[in-house]
């Protein structure tokens, strides 16, 4: 199998984790949880709590990724620990809805907010979505470091604006900020636990995408200790970022509006700047949004060509091109299926009825620690923090993600595992079972 050069350092790594959590998701999300949820206390707890889950889940992927420090991450992580086809399934569903529907979906928020300054119809937007696609594709098809350079630059200056919009916001507020009594027409009791967890869900989907610096790990310096602490700081800069941005919609916002704006950021920009602060806002939003994608585009291709590599997925996508030294087949089929989704729209089927699934692999992947642990020849460099109660908890949690969707939406979540199972007749029929299995060692010697 080719191999792909590491030329990703300690800040590119921490760049890709917190620029591709921090996409377009902070800028509308912030509504939907407001709607479940009775004050601005609660608002921000559930924003706290997600980023703590979501810490917890970096800690338990740090541990895997510093025992197994190879391309291809969570893959990789579940064929070590359980079997080539739970690391098949992954891929699947990552290749044909997951990861290539985000795409997809990412592009067109892009597109829409592109469509403020450019006259363009529906068909415009769904063109501007498939170049931007193409666009990233044929970036971090010429080189790891053009992909990664690009997406640290973005992700500085989106964190920088986000801290300037705050910061001026905050400061045009002044005195008059008091969330602890904000008004609210709905009683501070009326937030149950049902609630509260919906309005999680919500929440964790913004912080989505913090696992996908593992997938770079063939490519990344000393890959074993900077992706552990990639993973920890990213998530900790995203959290910060992410409650910061709240208080500033609190603080300028009537609750009311928070729940019902389907703009949040353009809102709040309204007010703040007055005619024009939603033009403003709408330049942030594609900034993030193309950083967020950039991110996905560049890690992604790297599970595509390893399972190639094993067996589980085409054998011409384990080629690394001899000039650019990236896994170049890989990311065009990447680039093909999501601009078909974005052209066509297919992706919002996919990508809502699919999306939750991940936690299903989320929860698998925590488990995977307590197996490991009782696995001669397990010598991770990093040890979760906190075990075995931050796995426990995060294990439990990812479950109750998935519950929850089954109970709420019972046709579209049955649909969605369904879309995932198919991938068990495909992996046997395929004869993958036979070839799947990874000539790496399972615990690389230290």
């Amino acid at each position: 199998m080719a191999e792909l050069a590491p030329s990703l350092t300690r800040t590119n790594a921490v760049e890709m984790v917190a620029g591709t959590i921090i996409g377009a998701s902070i800028f509308v999300q912030p509504s939907e949880i407001a709607r479940h949820l009775g004050t601005p206390l609660d608002i921000l707890l559930v924003w706290m709590a997600c980023g703590v889950l979501t810490l917890f889940g970096a800690l338990v992927c740090a541990e895997l990724a510093s025992a197994f420090p190879r391309t291809g991450g969570l893959y990789v992580f579940l064929r070590e620990t359980f079997s080539p086809l739970a690391g098949f399934l992954w891929g699947w569903a990552m290749f044909w809805s997951m990861h290539t529907g985000i795409i997809a979906a990412i592009a067109t928020v892009f597109a829409r907010y592109a469509a403020q300054f450019v006259e363009v119809g529906d068909t415009g937007v769904r063109v501007i979505a498939v170049g931007v696609i193409l666009a990233l594709s044929a970036l971090n098809y010429v080189g790891v470091r053009a992909g990664s350079r690009v997406q640290t630059a973005l992700t500085g200056a989106k964190i920088l604006a986000i801290v300037l919009v705050v910061g001026a916001g905050l400061l045009f507020v002044g005195s008059d900020i008091d969330l602890a009594n904000a008004s609210t027409s709905r009683d501070p009791s009326a937030t149950g636990y049902s609630d509260f967890l919906l309005a999680m869900v919500a929440g964790l989907f913004a912080y989505g995408g913090w696992h996908m610096v593992t997938y770079t790990a063939g490519e990344t310096l000393m890959p074993a200790r900077t992706i552990p602490v990639a993973l920890i700081t990213g998530v900790a800069i995203v959290t910060g970022c992410y409650m910061a941005m709240n208080v500033l919609y609190l603080a300028v916002l009537p609750l009311e509006t928070v729940r019902s704006s389907s703009r949040i950021a353009a809102d709040a920009a309204d007010v703040l700047i007055g005619r024009g602060g939603a033009a403003v806002m709408a330049l942030l939003v594609m900034m993030s949004s193309l950083g967020g994608l950039t991110g996905i585009v560049l890690t992604a291709p790297r599970v595509y060509y390893t399972m190639a590599g094993d067996g589980l997925a085409f054998r011409w996508l384990d080629y690394v091109h001899p000039v650019y030294r990236t896994p170049s087949r890989a990311i065009v089929a990447q680039a093909v299926w999501a601009s078909v989704l974005a052209a066509t729209g297919a992706y919002r089927e996919l990508f809502t009825r699919v999306i939750y699934t991940e936690w299903l692999f989320f929860a698998l992947m925590a488990y995977g620690v307590f197996v490991l642990r009782r696995r001669p020849g397990y010598q991770p460099a990093y040890r979760t923090w906190g075990y075995p109660v931050v796995p426990a908890v995060f294990v439990l949690a990812s479950l109750v993600i998935v519950i929850n969707q089954i109970v709420r939406t019972p046709v579209e979540a049955l649909t969605g595992l369904g879309i995932v199972a198919l991938g068990v007749p495909v992996y046997y029929l395929a004869g993958a079972s036979k070839t799947g299995t990874s000539e790496r060692p399972t615990a690389p010697s230290r």
